[in-house]
């Protein structure tokens, strides 16, 4: 399981810290929807997303050619509340809050047609 050191050198990219607050707050993310709401390539996006995946931060699943990821939701307690507290005191702070937003209008587009 993910160690405090992993956890915390993880989260300190900004790439990959805005990947789990979005996933945090949505549940599940398809790789191309992280990819257009944080404005990065998806090759990028995917290898963030594997170290996370490699720690047991993130799950994936394959859906025909889309990957969608989520929390682990098997994370130590002690994980979780700092992943939600940081979702909760930086979603208010910008690129959080307009990621966060992107979301929502990203789901009406139906970008990730599986």
């Amino acid at each position: 399981m993910i160690t405090p050191v992993e956890l915390f050198s993880l989260l300190s990219d900004e790439t990959r810290l805005r990947c789990v607050i979005m996933l945090q707050r949505e549940r599940e993310l398809c790789v191309c929807e992280i990819s257009q709401i944080i404005g990065s390539n998806q090759p990028k996006i995917s290898r963030h997303l594997a170290l996370m995946r490699n720690s047991g931060l993130v799950l994936d699943e394959r859906r025909g050619q889309w990957i969608y990821y989520s929390l682990n939701q098997e994370l130590p307690q002690w994980a979780k509340r700092i992943i939600e507290s940081a979702s909760d005191n930086l979603i208010k702070k910008e690129p959080y809050f307009s990621d966060v937003r992107k979301i929502g209008s990203l789901k009406k587009e139906n970008i990730c047609k599986a």
